[in-house]
């Protein structure tokens, strides 16, 4: 059960790009969370995950010496759920979906693509977690401070996006 949960159902094992697989199958269930339920809950969900699987991979790390072992990607389930929990500012039905004016869908897209660039770039505090933090809470640490910076950034550029349309579309 622990390597099914590290894994993030298996889908870690895959043999090329991990991390990336691990937070495409985040997203759809963070946004289903979004939609049949509320941004609470999934932050609540994700910040219950992290402190599992901070005990997790602990364990791991003890019984293999393996620190911050590639297949593990639960840490992208939690990034991935902070950001989308901080970046979608409303609940949609799941009807309005696709309906591109409520920014739903964009906002979920924008933070996948910001929480991978943070993940894999990590730039500032993040790099710095992964790198001098031990142990679980070094494997979750930087992937939820860039769940948060992606989250902020998604909501930022949104913000920013109905700024403009408003001052240039409307007049």
């Amino acid at each position: 059960m622990n390597w099914f949960f590290l894994t993030l159902g298996y889908s870690g094992l895959s043999p090329k790009a991990p991390g990336t697989m691990g937070t495409l199958v985040s997203l759809p269930l963070g946004m289903a969370i979004l939609i049949y339920f509320d941004a609470t809950t999934l932050f609540l969900a994700a910040l219950l995950i992290s402190l599992i699987a901070i005990k997790v991979i602990n364990k791991y790390e003890d019984k293999t010496g393996n620190h911050d072992d590639q297949r593990i990607v639960i840490d992208e389930l939690a990034g991935m759920w902070f950001a989308l929990s901080i970046s979608p500012a409303a609940g949609v039905a799941i009807g309005q979906i696709t309906n591109l004016g409520n920014g739903f869908l964009i906002q979920s897209l924008l933070s996948f693509i910001l929480f991978r660039y943070f993940d894999i770039t990590k730039p500032s505090i993040i790099g710095r977690i992964d790198r001098e933090t031990k142990g679980g809470l070094g494997v979750m640490g930087d992937d939820i401070i860039a769940g948060f910076a992606a989250g902020i950034s998604s909501a930022a550029l949104w913000q920013a996006w109905l700024y403009l349309d408003k001052v240039f579309v409307s007049s």
